[in-house]
Order: structure tokens, then C-alpha cells, then sequence
């Protein structure tokens, strides 16, 4: 935990910082939890089918701009939320082993290039996921 709060802080980790892990930051600052996300080779924007879908929950990510992963991030964080893609491949050793301790990885499909419908499904069970977490934080 960290040591100004009693709230961990999360990071929610993918490849291009436009899809899932900016759902997940959303979804957790909806619930008050302290949450960022970055990727470890940002794209230039948010994926405009990811914009569209948390608009239809509430969330402007029109704003939002992908954001690279620092070792500071890591460092700041309590627990690492990875989405499934392969981050061993493109982090640095000394990222990865500060990640090992506080990572967990919810294996979850990419929405880049799939139609809104599958868009949503990712959505939907990205929310439940984050919705488990906090539930299990709160319980802690």
C-alpha cells in the first residue's frame, strides 16, 4: 500500500495505452479508486471504437492521450494490472521484475481492429473485473 494512503494505488498496463487499460482506469476512477494506465509503445490516440463504447457508459476518453510506461509509474504503484498482452516482450528486465511483485493479468482480448459490438464485450467484462477488484479492495 502506499505509504500517503490507505487506497493502493493501481496502474493498468497494455501495449498501446488506447484500449484496454484506458477502459480500466476509467471504470476505476468511477469508483474512486486511484488508478492509471499507460503502454509500453503508446499509440498516437485512443481508439476511436473505445471512445464511442465508454460513451454509451458515461466516460468521455476523447480527452485521453496514451500515455508510456515509467519505471517511476511501477514504483508508485500497489498493484500492476496487465491486459493480457505480451508486456515481457517489450518492457526492459528491471520493469518487469519491479512489475512481478504487484502483477496481475487479466488475460483480456484486444478491441484494436474489431467491430463495436465486440468492442462493448471487452467493455463489459473489463467493468466487472474492475468492479471485483474494488469490491475485494474494499473488503481488504
Amino acid at each position: 500500500m502506499s505509504r500517503d494512503s490507505k487506497q493502493p494505488r493501481l496502474l493498468f498496463v497494455c501495449v498501446e495505452n488506447a484500449g484496454r487499460s484506458q477502459m480500466a482506469e476509467a471504470f476505476a476512477r468511477g469508483k474512486g479508486l486511484k488508478a492509471e494506465s499507460a503502454g509500453t509503445v503508446p499509440a498516437a490516440s485512443v481508439n476511436p471504437a473505445v471512445v464511442k463504447a465508454m460513451g454509451e457508459k458515461g466516460f468521455d476518453l476523447s480527452f485521453k492521450k496514451p500515455k508510456l510506461l515509467t519505471t517511476e509509474m511501477i514504483e508508485q504503484a500497489d498493484i500492476v494490472v496487465t491486459m493480457g498482452c505480451s508486456v515481457e516482450e517489450v518492457c526492459p528486465r528491471p520493469m518487469l521484475a519491479k512489475m512481478q511483485k504487484k502483477l496481475v493479468d487479466w488475460n483480456l482480448e484486444d478491441p484494436k481492429g474489431k467491430q463495436l459490438p465486440e468492442v462493448k464485450r471487452i467493455r463489459d467484462e473489463i467493468e466487472r473485473r474492475v468492479e471485483d477488484l474494488a469490491r475485494r479492495l474494499r473488503s481488504s
